[in-house]
């Protein structure tokens, strides 16, 4: 299978390509959080506490993991499969960003990112393009952007959630 658009990696620096759905949200985290922030973000952590059912062929982002996720219950649950195109893991960022596969209701890319800034200060950000691809997508019209938009604020809650949980790096030692 391959991916169903033609702007691979384009939400990996952010320019999304003109004439797509666009989503962004941009949040910030708390002081000190970036690695509990990030590895979240890459091990699936955050998907999953966020409800979502996620069956990935890897414990954590790379590209070329194939993920799908899954909304809803039984027969209603929705699957959009999507394959890992790109992943960053270094001292300033950490996230990921994947590209829709066939069976996928929508066809795009989303990335997820945990990044600090030069004053320490920790954000996440969701970054998405897309189209609707299939007729459930296209029938829900204004509701499935809603939806988009409604889907990245709650990643974004919920990985505040976790960073509060996270247990707080101990102060420094005294000299």
């Amino acid at each position: 299978m391959s991916l169903t658009y033609p702007h691979v990696g384009a939400t990996r620096d952010g320019e999304l390509p003109a004439g797509w759905r666009h989503v962004r949200r941009r949040v910030r985290l708390p002081d000190g959080c970036f690695a509990v922030a990030g590895a979240a973000v890459l091990t699936w952590r955050l998907h999953r506490a966020a409800g979502v059912r996620i069956t990935a062929d890897a414990p954590r982002a790379a590209p070329g993991v194939r993920v799908t996720s899954g909304l809803g219950v039984g027969p209603a649950r929705l699957l959009a499969p999507c394959e890992v195109v790109w992943a960053v893991d270094d001292d300033r960022r950490a996230g990921f960003g994947y590209g829709t596969l066939p069976g996928h209701p929508a066809r795009g890319e989303e990335a997820f990112v945990v990044e600090r800034d030069d004053a320490g200060r920790v954000w996440f950000e969701v970054r998405a393009f897309s189209r609707p691809d299939r007729w459930l997508m296209r029938a829900a019209g204004p509701a499935a952007r809603l939806f988009q938009h409604a889907y990245a604020h709650r990643l974004a809650r919920t990985l505040r959630r976790l960073c509060a949980r996270a247990p707080s790096a101990p102060p420094p030692s005294p000299r």
